[in-house]
């Protein structure tokens, strides 16, 4: 019998709370009757499209579907502990100056700040976590000290970077106060472009909960952003990260129009400039071009299609551990969506060995892992482990 404590099971209770028959559910959702019984009985896994559809439908978070954040979890990597200093020194940045604090340079805090957005790509969660409080209260003790363009930069990589984290680990809540302290930081900073990728990130928040036509806004919002920008390179990067985001956006709307748009306006750019990974530490050039295009696909259903252009996906060794993750675990989605059961596990096994905290806490790992269990008549050892590992 399945488990009780399952997204399908929590998806029954909000659906009962909001007086909904199952019937009434699917038309909302625009998903079969069938799916949705599967799903709530806990016989077929929810997908993270299907799961978002049903917080949208269900007027609830995206989180108390999942279940996150994954308390056990993080209790056994030593994370949870970590998460209440990360929370206050979010909370106490209009307090000014440190009175007791005595900053470093202010060129050492910047290299500081560039160090801690290198772990959070190397996926070095727990060593970055621990870092992070620390930082922020530096960085806001010299900012307000000493203003500089160089120092607000800094502490608006710095909350970007507890955004990162945030995410990562299921605290969907701080992730979204941290976007609001990027943006205070960079409108200190006087820096357009900074502004620009948190309309980004906040985009992407907005495409996880479901809500795709705010998400596509906020991407437009931070086009008209960068108009007040220097043109250069850099603002074209972020012009075409943007355009990225709308790609992923759209594609979970099933939108195919725009999908290709945007694709479109993202490959002109980077054929333009290549690869550019340093601006605002993102990772925007034809790499990454081609592995939204595979998130695309993913999240359109096109399974069969995503398979076959992760086979041909060449990712550099210096591209970010985070990010060649992430092509792995959706590779992995659509491999046990089309019953490649063998390489879907070998997928999420190669997303764990890059990156092993960011692949335990992320949702679609969970539910591809779901659904291998449910298509397997027999559990393999290996898919056992790693179910075991997720706290399935």
């Amino acid at each position: 019998m399945p488990r009780d404590d399952h997204p399908g099971a929590r998806i029954a209770t909000q659906r009962k709370l909001a007086g909904l028959t199952q019937r009434g559910l699917a038309l909302k959702i625009g998903y079969s009757y069938s799916l949705l019984h599967q799903v709530e009985g806990g016989y077929k896994a929810a997908s993270p499209d299907f799961t978002a559809a049903c917080a949208r439908a269900l007027h609830v978070g995206v989180t108390v579907l999942t279940g996150q954040p994954y308390m056990t979890e993080l209790q056994q990597d030593r994370l949870a502990e970590l998460i209440r200093p990360i929370r206050e020194a979010l909370d106490l940045y209009d307090l000014g100056a440190d009175p007791d604090l005595v900053p470093r340079e202010s060129s050492a805090l910047v290299e500081a700040a560039d160090a801690l957005c290198r772990q959070v790509r190397a996926t070095q969660l727990n060593k970055a976590a621990q870092t992070l409080p620390r930082l922020i209260t530096e960085l806001t003790t010299a900012a307000y000290r000493t203003p500089s363009t160089d120092l607000w930069a800094a502490l608006g990589s710095i909350y970007r970077t507890a955004h990162d984290v945030t995410v990562k680990l299921g605290f969907y809540d701080l992730s979204t106060i941290a976007l609001d302290r990027m943006e205070w930081a960079a409108q200190r900073g006087s820096d357009p472009v900074l502004s620009a990728v948190r309309q980004y990130m906040r985009g992407l928040v907005y495409h996880r909960e479901g809500e795709h036509t705010i998400g596509l806004r906020l991407v437009g919002a931070g086009h008209r952003l960068l108009l007040q920008g220097e043109k250069c390179a850099g603002t074209l990067a972020v012009t075409g990260q943007l355009h990225l985001g709308a790609t992923v956006i759209a594609a979970r709307a099933r939108d195919g129009g725009t999908v290709q748009t945007h694709l479109t306006q993202a490959r002109e750019i980077a054929d333009r400039i290549g690869e550019m990974g340093h601006v605002h530490w993102l990772s925007f050039g034809p790499t990454n071009l081609a592995a939204h295009e595979l998130s695309a696909l993913t999240e359109m259903g096109e399974y069969g299609k995503a398979v076959e252009m992760a086979k041909v996906l060449k990712m550099p060794p210096s591209w970010p551990a985070s990010r060649r993750a992430h092509v792995w675990i959706d590779r992995g989605r659509s491999e046990m969506e089309t019953g490649r059961n063998e390489a879907a596990l070998r997928s999420i096994a190669e997303a764990r060995k890059l990156a092993p905290q960011q692949t335990r806490y992320h949702p679609a790992v969970r539910a591809t892992v779901e659904g291998l269990l449910h298509q397997q008549r027999r559990t393999p050892d290996a898919l056992g482990h790693i179910s075991s590992w997720l706290g399935l």
